[in-house]
């Protein structure tokens, strides 16, 4: 019963099959299909049926180059503004930031050549737009630093970024707080640059992020300490951490760490920032 109902789904998806359909094609009554598909799938039917919808909609973010309207439209939503809502909840971020940073590891499986330093990955959206190495001459408290550069001659668009990264898995940090942080130095960045954390499940649904862009570093600037501080939640899977740089520019990293620090030390997740807002509307008679 509950495949022949999930076959049904996936052949109807995007003509909002409902439980009468369900029952209907199953041959139950509305309330003990309904009841098992509970049992067994874990939601509801309309929270199923949302669900895959969802997933469709990711795949058509990662692998194809339609617009986030036309997805939102194709996948049943009524509005840009109500598939952003609804993704948002689920991911954590919008469609098109969820686009721009998921690319980045799919992109890293066809880039293994330009992986030069031991432990880390160099990508991007467009990382042959960009150079990564070691500097033994730069560098600050340590033997060497890792540089960022953008190769000449290139022309850069607003999503375009390189980045060396790490993944770890999360098991010895979970229900701890974490900070990734570093020494950064840049010479003229047009763009901006910033350290990057960022907290995975197993379905590689973000739980934590943070890469610096309310609080980026542009132009020239002399070495300065940066960090990256989220907590990891117990459901994490993997820990992704590293550096980026988009547009022109070079930017210097070194004498990295990463530790456990205490819930003293704020957290810098953006996707917290809700907190920083009040539990209800504020002054609606316009008081003085």
């Amino acid at each position: 019963m509950i495949q022949r109902s999930l076959s049904y789904v996936e052949q109807h998806l995007y003509e909002n099959p409902g439980l009468d359909d369900l029952a209907r094609e199953t041959g139950f009554s509305k309330y003990h299909f309904h009841r098992m598909f509970k049992k067994y799938v874990g939601k509801n039917i309309s929270q199923y049926i949302r669900s895959r919808k969802m997933a469709c909609a990711v795949d058509l973010l990662l692998y194809t180059d339609e617009r986030v309207l036309d997805i939102a439209l194709l996948t049943g939503f009524e509005s840009h503004e109500a598939f952003t809502r609804a993704f948002g909840k689920i991911y954590g971020l919008t469609p098109s930031k969820y686009r721009e940073q998921m690319r980045v590891f799919i992109k890293q499986k066809g880039d293994e050549k330009l992986n030069k330093i031991k432990g880390w990955l160099f990508t991007g959206t467009t990382p042959e737009k960009y150079s990564c190495e070691l500097d033994k001459k730069v560098f600050i408290n340590s033997n060497c630093s890792v540089t960022l550069r953008a190769n000449e001659g290139e022309t850069f668009h607003d999503n375009d970024f390189g980045t060396l990264m790490q993944q770890f898995q999360a098991a010895d940090f979970l229900g701890k707080r974490v900070r990734f942080s570093g020494f950064v130095k840049s010479e003229n960045i047009t763009g901006w640059s910033g350290l990057w954390m960022r907290i995975d499940d197993k379905s590689e649904n973000i739980l934590g992020f943070d890469n610096m862009e309310p609080r980026c570093i542009k132009g020239t600037t002399e070495w300065n300490h940066y960090a990256c501080v989220l907590d990891v939640p117990e459901e994490a899977n993997r820990i992704n951490i590293g550096v980026l740089l988009s547009g022109y520019g070079q930017v210097w990293l070194s004498s990295c760490s990463f530790e456990e620090v205490g819930k003293d030390i704020p957290v810098t997740d953006s996707l917290a920032a809700a907190d920083k807002y009040p539990r209800q509307p504020q002054n609606l008679n316009f008081s003085d």
